[in-house]
């Protein structure tokens, strides 16, 4: 890990990957076990559909809820075998080059990279391991009962406002200066966390965000997804 007391804050969905919790969440379902567990489960993403992409700008917190409710009663092991099988299939090339370079500059800097993910530890995990250049992270994990998915996540939930406090509460934990530190955000939700440090960026920000940005001044990267 880095000693220093300058990092670099990361949302991981729009910023170093294309594909969200939703598309996570949909793969997971599409491979359940049989045809009627599967309809049931795409079912569900299908009719949360319109309320996730409302809330998508808004409240990302209660979105990914409603996502990862469709892998309830789904088994720990198959969910980390479809974690990996997601991960070679979909998530790996999908990787964005200009986000992992945005990760490099922050390495040759000697700044702390700090990972912010919607997706699930499984999937977050390989992530981490492909990029190697990540100091921390915190993303969403699942609540699981006698080894089955309850389909709900386990407090604090990733990806909403709440982004902001966690910066600020690292920040004081491991004596980062964030007046100096860096963070890159895609989502509306993610104007505390921006807001938060000195040097934000918005990254292929979605309408809430690209709109703050340019009411605060920040600087906007657009980037190929």
């Amino acid at each position: 890990m880095n000693d220093t007391n300058e990092a670099v804050f990361v949302r991981s969905e729009g910023v170093l990957a294309a594909p969200g919790a939703r598309t996570a969440a949909a793969y997971f379902a599409a491979n359940a076990a049989g045809l009627r567990e599967r309809a049931l489960r795409l079912g569900h993403l299908a009719w949360t559909a319109p309320v996730y992409e409302v809330l998508g700008q808004s409240d990302r917190v209660l979105a990914n809820r409603l996502a990862y409710l469709a892998l309830r009663g789904m088994s720990e092991d198959r969910i980390s075998e479809l974690a990996v099988e997601y991960w070679e299939n979909v998530l790996c090339a999908r990787v964005l080059g200009d986000g992992i370079n945005l990760l490099k500059r922050a390495r040759a800097e000697r700044k702390r990279v700090v990972l912010l993910a919607d997706s699930i530890e499984p999937v977050v995990q390989l992530l981490v391991e492909h990029l190697a250049c990540v100091d921390d992270y915190v993303c969403n994990r699942l609540e699981f009962r006698d080894g089955l998915a309850t389909g709900k996540l386990i407090d604090p939930v990733i990806g909403g406002h709440d982004g902001g406090r966690f910066v600020t509460t690292y920040a004081h934990e491991h004596a980062i200066d964030l007046s100096s530190s860096v963070a890159y955000g895609a989502h509306g939700p993610d104007v505390l966390m921006l807001a938060a440090v000195g040097r934000p960026c918005a990254v292929n920000p979605d309408y809430t965000l690209r709109r703050a940005a340019r009411e605060a001044g920040w600087p906007v990267m657009d980037y190929h997804v």
